[in-house]
């Protein structure tokens, strides 16, 4: 095997687009949004710029999430700013969790 081949990274594993329009979906509904599902940018920053979300609907999400998907977040955890950095990381973060 040559050098090359050992710095080969595995791919990245793909999204799961049907969960993250879910959840979209969810945040739509549960926090009134006027913006359509398919125009949330799954990349895009949850807090201030991106989907413009606030601490109380953070705290709504979680709620939600954790009734939908028996995925508990917790307000004291460390590991929030990453779950909550956007669409694509809660997404990821819950699909880990239900696999467990």
């Amino acid at each position: 095997m040559s050098d090359k081949a050992s710095l080969v990274q595995p791919p990245a594993p793909l999204p799961d687009v049907s969960l993250e329009r879910e959840i979209a979906s969810l945040f739509v509904q549960a926090l009134n949004l006027e913006i359509a599902v398919e125009d949330i940018d799954p990349d895009a920053p949850l807090y201030g710029e991106g989907l413009g979300l606030d601490s109380i609907d953070i705290l709504e999400v979680a709620l939600i999430v954790s009734k939908k998907y028996g995925v508990q977040l917790r307000a004291d955890s460390q590991e929030n700013h990453k779950i909550f950095r956007s669409l694509r990381h809660l997404t990821e973060h819950i699909a880990a969790q239900r696999t467990k």
